[in-house]
């Protein structure tokens, strides 16, 4: 029983630095470089947002599906798939060219995050019933970590290599050290996974589960406290997308921010939430769901007006 206890525990850890290298690696290929990127392969101005948007419409076409496929086929199969577009995609950045192939990199590289992430919550959630809100909000803070440096990282490679212009040949090893990074993660889920097939266990009766899976987002369409969330959470991803994107820009040309600074203020802002996450966490455990929320909202929305 112990070392069944201490398996699942380094398991979950495991699976947290997969996830800090993950997120590491798709982070830095759009923060901060994605703007100028697309800026330096002459992107029409009114076509930029299909560049920031392109990586997002697969979470919208495949996170609800994912967690279910994964009950279907396994954690495993699909945290690999994942991982692999991890690796797989940076590497693609190299040969861009023109705005719109950059645009179908973004969407290929979506997919990426898109499955891995509620995979992942949905195999924590399943080994850790009782625990679940501090273990999730725990890996969510490894992801996290990852996210938040790597704009720092990605400033500071960009500043150093690109000697005051932005050409294409200027991004090549920001998106070398974005494929290491992504690579490193696909490597730790092929050596995780294969030795921890009790953790990801396969489903038996794929046709049950099916009917289920169709039951169950039958159940999450038609419960309104789910709906009230989900379209909360999406607000709040459509403000700091467009934040988080053009942001960047207004630094570079109008405040004439440097790449070092903009990766230092688009980094810092994720900082807080590496604490912050945990910690809320295990208070809606033990406390209420609805009340990090509220408080997380007015915060969120108090803030805009600073931005503004």
């Amino acid at each position: 029983m112990q070392l069944a206890k201490v398996l699942n525990n380094r398991y979950f850890w495991v699976l947290c630095a997969m996830g800090a290298f993950a997120i590491l690696s798709s982070t830095m290929s759009k923060t901060p470089v994605l703007n100028p990127f697309a800026l330096s392969l002459g992107t029409p101005k009114d076509l930029t947002g299909v560049i920031a948007a392109a990586s997002t419409i697969p979470g919208i076409l495949i996170s609800l599906p994912a967690a279910s496929l994964s009950d279907i086929f396994g954690r495993r199969k699909l945290l690999l798939f994942s991982t692999f577009v991890f690796a797989s995609a940076p590497f693609l950045y190299l040969f861009v060219t023109i705005w719109w192939q950059l645009a179908l990199v973004r969407f290929y590289h979506g997919f990426a995050t898109a499955i891995f992430v509620p995979v992942a919550e949905a195999t924590i959630a399943e080994q850790y019933p009782t625990k679940r809100g501090e273990r999730i909000s725990s890996f969510n803070s490894a992801t996290y970590v990852g996210r938040g440096l790597a704009p720092f990282l990605g400033g500071f490679i960009l500043s150093i290599t690109n000697n005051g212009s932005q050409t294409l040949h200027n991004f090549s090893t920001l998106y070398l050290a974005v494929g290491i990074a992504g690579v490193t993660s696909f490597v730790i889920a092929i050596l995780m996974l294969r030795e921890s097939k009790t953790a990801t266990p396969e489903p038996s009766n794929k046709r049950l589960m099916t009917k289920n899976i169709l039951h169950g987002w039958f159940e999450v369409a038609t419960n309104k406290g789910a709906l009230v969330v989900t379209f909360v959470q999406a607000i709040q991803f459509y403000v700091y997308g467009v934040i988080e994107f053009y942001l960047v820009q207004y630094m570079q040309q109008v405040a004439g921010y440097n790449t070092l600074q903009l990766g230092i203020v688009m980094g810092v802002q994720i900082v807080s939430l590496i604490v912050s996450r945990p910690i809320m966490g295990r208070f809606s455990d033990k406390i209420s769901r609805r009340i990090p929320i509220i408080l997380g909202c007015i915060i969120s929305g108090s803030l805009l007006f600073v931005v503004h």
